[in-house]
């Protein structure tokens, strides 16, 4: 990598290796995050997100290979680096009795970066960004898991940041909450932040993300932007109709690999069966196959090109499902 290309990543990794005793938590992995991403970092439980997010934040060490956040190489460049960088990792812990806006001033007095000056003034917009300024008084105990990781939302705000680390920054909360920090995030990514989320919501991330990094068994399987991770999927085409054996000849005879059984989606409707195959790169034009079947006598009642959705993606990648859930 050139050393131009090196300067617009705000994280690079190069077999970034992270072992405990016998086992292999993260494996060799090259991570290259643009400066001004959204990056999505997927994978299931226990593929080595959360240990990534801990090295690069110089919490863990590394056992081998390398990392650079924001330029600088890691942890060798913690006092440098950390001030320019927020997070939110594992779920934010305060202090139960005090209240959300003492717990902000009590996080910001330990930082020997944060003028004092201007404290009250950057907690209250803290507060107010994440939506808890009604609730900056109530003992951090009264609230919910929502708010508790809203009141980490604000925590890592309360400074200007180039980099956001955001460790499952939706857990708990409400569809309304999930909107609000989803709106957050493009907020803060349209002021020129690099907002590197780790989550297993893959609804989150087809709307919130530009980039996308996808985990397994310790290992980074892929990484691109979400339009090169949607382009590498197949495409299908589907048509519904009343002569199955008809179609699947015509679409066999445009060079298309039609599958060998109806879907059991479309089996039955309305004495119509759905035909399903794979649309290849040699392929006709979607307008074109329609014609041919036309031509041919087949009665179409429904067509339809589909790419393999993310999900789909996801399981050919890691042999795992994913929770969609918004």
């Amino acid at each position: 990598m050139t050393a131009s290309a090196a300067a617009d990543l705000a994280i690079e990794t190069h077999e970034l290796t992270k072992r405990f005793r016998a086992q292999v938590a993260v494996d060799d992995i090259d991570l290259a995050v643009p400066r001004g991403a959204v990056y999505g970092f997927l994978g299931p439980n226990g593929s080595g997100k959360t240990t990534t997010i801990r090295m690069l934040l110089g919490l863990v060490g590394a056992t081998a290979g390398s990392a650079r956040v924001l330029g600088e190489e890691m942890p060798r460049h913690l006092d440098s680096v950390l001030p320019r960088v927020g997070a939110l990792v594992e779920g934010p812990a305060f202090s139960p009795y005090l209240s959300g806006e003492q717990n902000l001033r009590r996080f910001d007095a330990a930082d020997r970066h944060a003028p004092s000056r201007t404290r009250d003034a950057r907690v209250a917009a803290a507060l107010d960004r994440v939506g808890l300024s009604h609730a900056a008084r109530k003992k951090a105990h009264a609230y919910s898991l929502g708010m508790k990781q809203r009141l980490g939302l604000a925590n890592a705000l309360l400074m200007p940041r180039e980099l956001l680390v955001l460790d499952e920054p939706t857990n708990g909360l409400d569809p309304q909450g999930t909107r609000e920090v989803r709106s957050l995030v493009r907020s803060l990514a349209a002021d020129g932040t690099t907002v590197f989320v780790s989550s297993h919501l893959l609804a989150e991330v087809e709307q919130l993300c530009t980039h996308v990094g996808v985990m397994s068994v310790g290992r980074l399987v892929t990484q691109g932007t979400l339009d090169e991770f949607r382009a590498s999927g197949e495409e299908r085409v589907e048509v519904l109709t009343p002569d199955p054996g008809q179609t699947r000849a015509v679409l066999a005879r445009l060079g298309l690999a039609v599958d060998a059984s109806v879907d059991a989606a479309g089996a039955a409707v309305e004495g119509a069966a759905l035909v399903t195959a794979l649309l290849a790169d040699h392929a006709p034009e979607p307008d074109a196959i329609v014609a041919a079947l036309v031509a041919d006598g087949v009665r179409v009642r429904g067509f339809a090109v589909r790419r393999t959705s993310l999900e789909q993606r996801f399981v050919e990648l890691t042999g795992e499902g994913f929770d969609v859930v918004a």
